[in-house]
């Protein structure tokens, strides 16, 4: 194999690559039956990985993350959390006015992100912004009236 002057290392010419993928067509129906599983373990590995990495980005259990998939994944599991707190602030019997008027507002946050969804990435960024400032807000009145 023709290696170059200055780094010694192989150089991939035509002839180079030509001769590798004979080797490969010759060597891999051997070699694949006895690597297979281990690619099969180390490709469910990474899925997982993946999976716990996104669900503890969004703060949901990894069994819940499909149902916030989509561009406005996120802004649902914000939306999700905050209507539990709302529900644990309504079981205290507390504040039933501001529990109404939030869980209301929560519900059309919902449906502004999933009409976004179809809209053109200009007007979908533009929904989904005017939420986060929404959600942001709510959670602060919230973190308020918790006292927090």
């Amino acid at each position: 194999m023709a290696t170059t002057k200055r780094t010694g290392k192989p150089r991939i010419t035509p002839r180079n690559a030509k001769n590798a993928v004979a080797v490969a067509k010759v060597i891999g129906p051997a070699i694949a039956p006895v690597l297979l599983p281990f690619a099969a373990k180390a490709a469910a590995t990474l899925r997982n990985l993946k999976d716990n990495r996104r669900a503890h980005k969004l703060g949901v259990p990894v069994g819940d993350l499909s149902k916030f998939t989509g561009r406005g994944g996120a802004l649902h599991a914000r939306i999700a959390g905050l209507a539990e707190v709302l529900d644990e602030l309504g079981e205290r019997g507390k504040d039933a006015a501001f529990v109404e008027e939030t869980a209301n507002t929560l519900a059309q946050l919902t449906s502004a992100v999933r009409a976004a969804e179809r809209m053109p990435t200009a007007r979908r960024k533009t929904v989904h912004r005017a939420v986060s400032t929404e959600l942001d807000q709510l959670e602060q009145r919230l973190l308020h009236k918790l006292g927090i």
